[in-house]
């Protein structure tokens, strides 16, 4: 009995790590991802191949093949994703991507992506990388043609989804399958894209009820923020309590002071004061950071301080549109600024941190995973 009971907990933790290791997200778009390992004393070309069609009353929806070199140094090395040339044809069609790797090349990904709403059909991937006498051979990879059987959670056998070498991520707006509709074999890979509001396309101001000026700030201060919504959103409780060094901020705490600043420049502008002692308790530690904003900001997730922003900025637009073009070019005496200059700064805070917040992501390291060392004796 005690060892049923031993094993009953062995086989519960072992599925609680196992779910853990599936990341849920959500956003317009998804990929599929293969990657090897590439090492060359020169510059070679290298070209992903694969069939696809796509079938969608989205305008905005696409599919394409992708490919990233990336190398030893960590820099940016080949990348592209067919953005310039997508792919929206209902009948199977091959399409390649050809790049380079050099000395310095370290991994080859490259897969397919699906963007928006629709069905992407994806079949038949195929590699080639040049020999010592720039020809063309092909490399093996697994389940090209994804006749191996999807298993739980969508995991495709062979491919890791997302952009890296075993993800294991869910995109809560996509889900794939094996369809009978292939181009080779017996089944091709079903992705299928649904309940996707598409952003609109990049205006800046026509906002309904605004004077001109007033429309293009709104407009550009919404779309810093959602770039930064955007960037922080899938986070996890690791992801956006991690400090850095010493010096740095954890990008919970960056959110926070992005909400202070605007706090303070909308008392600022609309009111023409400072901080009273009640909205100094609230925002002060968010305004400078420091070392109380390392101490403070800490074990909330990323729509905890996603909230606060938010609500700040409803306040931003509701304020602004009361006011008008003749408004924005009236002098703050204290700081000899026009109310226009200050909401430009407060957009430029924006972008500033948000360059910041990306530094800091792509230097999170892996959380650490519990390891079950022990092995159970019969």
């Amino acid at each position: 009995m005690k060892l049923k009971f031993c094993l009953l907990i062995f086989f519960l933790n072992c599925l609680s790590i196992y779910s853990q290791s599936i990341k849920k997200v959500s956003r317009d778009w998804t990929s599929i991802t293969q990657s090897i390992d590439v090492k060359t004393n020169t510059k070679i070309k290298f070209k992903v191949v694969a069939s696809v069609k796509v079938i969608t009353d989205d305008d905005t929806a696409w599919a394409g093949i992708w490919a990233r070199v990336d190398t030893k140094d960590h820099e940016a090395g080949f990348f592209d994703n067919m953005r310039d040339r997508p792919i929206k044809s209902n009948k199977w069609q091959s399409y390649e991507v050809e790049g380079t790797i050099d000395s310095n090349s370290n991994r080859l990904n490259f897969g397919g992506i699906a963007l928006n709403n629709g069905k992407f059909f994806f079949d038949d991937f195929k590699l080639f990388i040049q020999n010592e006498n720039g020809t063309y051979e092909p490399v093996n990879i697994d389940n090209s043609s994804f006749e191996s059987k999807i298993l739980k959670n969508n995991i495709i056998p062979k491919w890791s989804q997302g952009i890296s070498k075993g993800k294991r991520i869910q995109v809560k707006e996509f889900n794939v399958s094996q369809s009978e509709d292939t181009n080779n074999g017996k089944y091709s890979l079903l992705i299928e894209g649904s309940g996707i509001t598409p952003p609109q396309d990049s205006v800046i101001g026509n906002i309904e009820g605004t004077s001109p000026q007033i429309g293009s700030m709104i407009s550009m201060l919404e779309d810093l923020k959602s770039r930064v919504e955007n960037v922080v959103k899938n986070l996890s409780q690791h992801e956006i309590d991690h400090l850095h060094d010493d010096k740095a901020n954890r990008i919970g705490s960056l959110i926070m002071h992005l909400a202070a600043a605007e706090a303070h420049y909308q008392v600022f502008t609309f009111e023409g004061r400072g901080f009273n002692e009640e909205e100094k308790k609230k925002w002060d530690t968010a305004l400078n950071l420091d070392q109380g904003g390392r101490d403070t900001f800490k074990g909330h997730s990323a729509k905890y301080y996603l909230d606060i922003y938010n609500e700040v900025r409803a306040k931003t637009i509701a304020e602004l549109k009361k006011r008008d073009d003749k408004w924005f070019a009236e002098i703050q005496e204290s700081y000899g600024w026009s109310n226009h200059y200050c909401w430009f700064h407060v957009m430029e805070h924006q972008s500033s941190h948000l360059g910041q917040i990306l530094f800091l992501k792509k230097r999170i390291p892996p959380e650490s995973k519990i390891e079950l060392k022990k092995k159970l004796n019969g």
